[in-house]
């Protein structure tokens, strides 16, 4: 078991935090260049500050909430969001990089085990699937039950996972969830070798991997943060977007001809075993070196504080709001995807596979591009890659050949992965450190938990007007959410600067 992060006594191994105040007066430096021991210790658990919506000049994005109460000292200037923190280091070009957030000790330990461990998780993904065709004599019901209920949890607790994630210390969340996801998959692996296996058995555990998954999702994603500090964010999410995607492209390979030669159960104990690397680069960082934001005593009311917290806060809104009718009704592509190889170009199972791998490769692409950013994520830029990539869904849908669909999925891919990485920064980056696990809670259950509710819609829409439609209807829904989150950012912008404008001219009459 891991213990929690530490914070060192010793002056010289404190590390102050970036984004922390520094210190009205420093402390004297003794013959060593380090401060004098006399002094108090610097803090390195101090949150920093919640940063605004900001594009590459570092000037606040213009979503304020233009319905906000106006300030006690203005009747007429509406509530501004609050100003970024100026102690923060500065964005310096040079120090860019697709690979820039690999420099920090600890990230490298956890983007490791995350290769590890997401190419381990596609193998039991590909493999749990024909065990289930395998037990209930090729099932589709079955099949169908089992998703259901790994997606379940999801929507029924995700938001409390957010807490959870907040309440304790992520280090230490993050060992348990990777030890009982790990335990799960070798309860699985073992009853699959010795021949015990039942549908039963794979739906409890496939409901227990969701309930492990509720807990990880947050923290994992909200601990980021934590590893590289808020200037390399945006660069760390696209790493951990490019390893998930990269594994998306080894692991049901690898699987598929384990499965052909051993059989699916040891697959699921290779699985088990990959969650050790995690678990090793948890207890191998050096807590010195974490940004721990602090966490949050038990209180009642937490969750309906982290919603209230989002309702206030009109930029994380229109966020959320546009990437959940994205995810709801562009994303399906296991379901449109599906429905268009077989349905209207009559291919088999491999050409659907390689459909599948295009749509990876292009959101493989898409990551390692995000990486290269050194500037935060704008709103602007999602309403514009949102709206790019409805249409991009349009075209692919009106495709008169497989391969010349093919070609479109790897564009299609890579706008899709700008989005969501973006979002996802956009998002941490936007919140106070003790909210952040509440939001990403909240975050996730948009981003995941559309999922059961968007698919069965789409299949609706396939069945009813065809698989082609289904694609095209979901770009062009997925184009109009956009437009209109951009329409509803710029109109919260116009009002505030227009009311200035009128003031200031009736102040001069």
């Amino acid at each position: 078991m891991v213990r929690a992060a530490a914070r060192s006594a010793s002056p010289a191994a404190v590390r102050p935090r970036r984004g922390t105040p520094a210190a009205p007066q420093p402390r004297a430096a003794g013959p060593s260049g380090r401060p004098d021991a006399a002094g108090p210790a610097p803090r390195v658990d101090e949150p920093a500050p919640a940063a605004p919506i900001t594009d590459e000049s570092g000037a606040p994005e213009p979503v304020g909430d233009a319905d906000a109460a106006p300030a006690p000292n203005d009747p007429e200037e509406p509530e501004q969001p609050a100003k970024a923190d100026e102690t923060e280091e500065p964005e310096d070009p040079r120090s860019g990089g697709m690979f820039r957030s690999l420099r920090n000790r600890n990230y490298r330990l956890f983007a490791a085990g995350q290769v590890v461990s997401n190419t381990g998780t596609w193998m039991q993904r590909v493999a749990q699937d024909w065990l289930v065709l395998e037990l209930a004599h090729g099932s589709g019901t079955a099949l169908g039950i089992t998703t259901g209920l790994q997606f379940l949890p999801m929507l029924l607790f995700g938001l409390w996972g957010g807490v959870i994630a907040d309440r304790y210390p992520k280090r230490r969340i993050l060992v348990l969830t990777q030890v009982s996801m790990g335990v799960l998959a070798l309860i699985l692996g073992l009853l699959a070798v010795t021949g015990m296996a039942q549908v039963w058995h794979v739906y409890v555990l496939a409901f227990g991997l969701g309930l492990a998954t509720v807990v990880d999702n947050p923290t994992r994603q909200s601990f980021v943060i934590e590893m590289v500090g808020r200037r390399d964010l945006p660069n760390a999410i696209a790493l951990n977007s490019a390893t998930f995607n990269g594994a998306r492209l080894l692991g049901p390979a690898v699987a598929g001809v384990l499965i052909a030669v051993i059989g699916t159960g040891p697959v699921f104990l290779v699985n088990a075993a990959s969650f050790g690397a995690v678990l090793f680069g948890l207890y191998a960082m050096r807590t010195g070196e974490l940004y721990p934001a602090e966490p949050v005593k038990r209180a009642k009311g937490q969750l309906r504080e982290g919603l209230r917290y989002v309702r206030g806060r009109r930029d994380l809104t229109l966020v959320l709001v546009f990437i959940g009718f994205i995810a709801m009704f562009g994303m399906n592509f296991s379901t449109t995807v599906a429905l268009i190889a077989k349905e209207v170009f009559n291919t088999g199972a491999s050409a659907f596979g390689l459909a599948s791998s295009m749509l990876a490769l292009g959101a493989l692409s898409g990551a390692l591009l995000a990486a290269r950013r050194v500037t935060r994520p704008r709103l602007r830029l999602l309403v514009g890659m949102g709206v790019l990539f409805g249409v991009l869904e349009i075209i692919t849908g009106l495709m008169p050949t497989y391969w010349s669909f093919l070609l479109l999925l790897i564009p299609t891919g890579i706008v899709m992965m700008t989005i969501t990485t973006a979002a996802n920064a956009t998002v941490q980056l936007g919140v106070a450190p003790e909210m952040r696990g509440r939001v990403m809670g909240l975050y996730m259950l948009v981003f995941l938990g559309t999922n059961p509710v968007g698919a069965p819609t789409v299949g609706w829409l396939a069945e009813h007007f065809g698989a082609r439609m289904a694609l095209i209807l979901g770009g062009l829904i997925s184009a109009l959410a956009a437009l209109a989150v951009g329409a509803l950012a710029a109109r919260g912008s116009i009002r505030p600067t227009l009311a200035r404008v009128l003031r200031r001219r009736s102040a001069g009459a």
